[in-house]
């Protein structure tokens, strides 16, 4: 046989595996060469493209509207735009709870997990169920203040509608990128490249990463184009590029080192070597020091090359701290269960969002924490929806030294399943935004829980007189450090009394739209003379706050970096100098929609103080 025919067979395989490639980044399954050659020669068959808005919105990790209300909440992402092409502040759009790094930057911020990927940057998510399930031909948002907080958008296989849950349910990511700073608040249609799938979809997923905002992003609809037929994918409008192959072999390698934690290490299997190599010659602890900078799918990956190498990366000291959130969709049961082993030092534990639709049972759960729960210090479990009474039941038995436990957004925990946390008595952090928390079963936990430092009860709207619930941490909770009552309905000017005299140590209070604060009564006035270690005080949409609030605080809270009184009508830009001339290390300060303080006010403080950013919001 003449060379010529090998050489060209293998520059035949070598072009067919760039096709593979390039047909794996568009539709994650197989594609064969004639298929690709007879793409390039015939036209693709007719598929009408169906467009479609959202028909509802399934899950969402926070929003700043209300739990009884329609404003700036969530909701407002289902059905055709309310708002777009206008830009602004609108309350008929969707609007994620944070902005920024300020919520990083006050006494209840928590210490991030290391071994995060750089790839994983989401903050909250929001879920969109669409009428059609489509193969995703396009999906446009339509951003209308302060756009660009988007970074992933993913496609679920399972269909909400449906009679008949999948037997495994799968998540694709179509388009990721880090957070990058737009410029500028306008409105914007966001239509990024989003990858082919080989699976219909009518399940959307949005994650977004806020932090190089200057202030909330705003969504008003999500469009999803797609089509009924699966397509063929044509090759012959681009060339191949050589970075995609290495951007899908990062993907590929992610994907196949997070399906071996479902799968069990077989030491049999690992190739025996007459020697370590250079390894023989580092000290265990070294060996442990290098590996703890590997994030989770590495290290499984890295136990799969020898037996010295296996001992490590299962080794329980390098699972102290293990955040499972990056790695959501791929969490269920059998993940938890081969962790088993390498969990039992465990201190800190993160598995904010994973486990739902039915990826992780409470028996699944229950069994991880009997055999690694004995350590835990600190317990995230934000939009947990598998959790149920039992989980918290044997959270607080297997969990003594329990310090920190986040229940924000789960909302399917029943009411009195609550009563279980008071049998922590060792709490210092609690956090039970948008939960279903009820007034006794929170008076017990406070009576009980005397250690508490931070404790979030933002948008807890089961519970009927926030006074009581202020009197008893006045009584019980002296270490009180951070306090969120963002939007609790009805505490009076005698709660806050009652928390001020007894919470003194308090760093950061969030009073936010709490309408029944009312300035006249001597509230906040008595806040600021209590309360001398504020730093964050969030005062948001009370329209009360006047002149003697801010001047009270200007004299008695010179340690005030974080200031919110969007709405009042009663602030003057006098008492605001006396509060920047005070406060030297106030950072932040919201006056939007202070009808006292326009823009051009607002520019003459910018040049007085430029350390500190004076946020003023507009609608158009």
């Amino acid at each position: 046989m003449s060379p010529v025919f090998p050489m060209l067979t293998v520059l035949s395989m070598f072009y067919y595996m760039c096709l593979r490639r390039r047909a794996r980044t568009a539709t994650r399954g197989e594609m064969n060469s004639r298929r690709a050659i007879e793409s390039n020669t015939r036209a693709l068959p007719i598929n009408v493209e169906i467009v479609q808005y959202a028909k509802e919105v399934l899950d969402f990790s926070s929003h700043y509207g209300s739990e009884n209300s329609m404003s700036y909440t969530m909701w407002n992402l289902a059905g055709i735009p309310n708002v777009y092409p206008s830009s602004g502040d609108f309350t008929q759009t969707a609007v994620f709870r944070t902005y920024g790094t300020w919520w990083d930057r006050c006494p209840s911020a928590r210490l991030p997990f290391t071994r995060t990927p750089s790839t994983f940057c989401s903050q909250d998510y929001v879920e969109l169920a669409f009428e059609e399930p489509v193969y995703p031909t396009a999906v446009h948002i339509l951003e209308t203040y302060h756009p660009g907080a988007v970074v992933r958008i993913l496609a679920c296989s399972a269909n909400p509608y449906s009679q008949n849950p999948p037997a495994e349910v799968r998540w694709e990511i179509l388009w990721s990128e880090a957070p990058t700073k737009v410029n500028g608040p306008q409105a914007r249609q966001f239509t990024p490249c989003i990858k082919q799938i080989n699976f219909p979809t009518n399940l959307i997923r949005l994650e977004v990463n806020s932090s190089l905002l200057d202030y909330y992003t705003e969504l008003d609809a999500v469009v999803l184009h797609g089509v009924k037929e699966r397509p063929v994918l044509s090759l012959k409008t681009s060339m191949i590029d050589m970075n995609d192959i290495d951007e899908d072999e990062d993907e590929e390698k992610f994907a196949c080192g997070m399906d071996t934690l479902n799968k069990q290490f077989s030491i049999v299997t690992l190739r025996e070597w007459p020697t370590n190599g250079y390894f023989d010659k580092l000290p265990y602890e070294l060996i442990q020091l290098i590996l703890s900078h590997l994030t989770v799918p590495d290290l499984c990956r890295l136990a799969q090359t020898c037996k010295l190498l296996y001992q490590h990366c299962c080794d329980p000291l390098q699972y102290i701290h293990l955040s499972l959130q990056p790695y959501w969709a791929r969490i269920n049961d059998t993940s938890l269960e081969y962790l088993q082993s390498r969990c039992t030092l465990i201190q800190w534990l993160n598995l904010s969002w994973t486990g739902n639709r039915g990826a992780i049972s409470v028996s699944g759960f229950s069994r991880f924490l009997k055999v690694c729960g004995s350590e835990l210090v600190r317990l995230e479990l934000s939009c947990g929806h598998f959790l149920n009474e039992t989980c918290l039941e044997v959270i607080t038995e297997m969990c003594p030294n329990l310090q920190e436990l986040n229940l924000s957004s789960c909302d399917k925990i029943p009411p009195q399943a609550f009563n279980h946390i008071a049998k922590v008595g060792s709490l210092k952090r609690l956090i039970l935004y948008r939960t279903k928390v009820e007034q006794t079963a929170l008076l017990s936990i406070l009576n009980f829980c005397s250690e508490l430092q931070h404790l979030s009860l933002g948008s807890c709207v089961m519970i009927e007189d926030y006074d009581l619930i202020a009197s008893m941490m006045g009584a019980k909770c002296k270490k009180l450090r951070s306090l969120d009552l963002w939007r609790c309905k009805n505490i009076t000017e005698s709660g806050i009394a009652e928390l001020a005299s007894g919470c003194q140590l308090l760093e950061e209070l969030d009073l936010g739209w709490c309408p029944t604060l009312q300035s006249s009564t001597g509230c906040f006035t008595n806040l600021a003379r209590k309360l001398p270690n504020l730093q964050k005080l969030f005062l948001t949409a009370n329209r009360s706050v006047c002149d003697t609030d801010i001047e009270e605080l200007a004299a008695n809270c010179t340690h005030l970096r974080q200031l919110d009184i969007l709405g009042t009508r009663m602030v003057s830009p006098a008492s605001l100098r006396k509060l920047l001339e005070s406060c030297k290390d106030l950072s932040l300060l919201d006056v939007s929609f202070c009808s006292q303080i326009d823009n051009r006010v607002v520019l003459e403080l910018n040049a007085n103080f430029p350390n500190v950013f004076i946020k003023k919001s507009f609608t158009q």
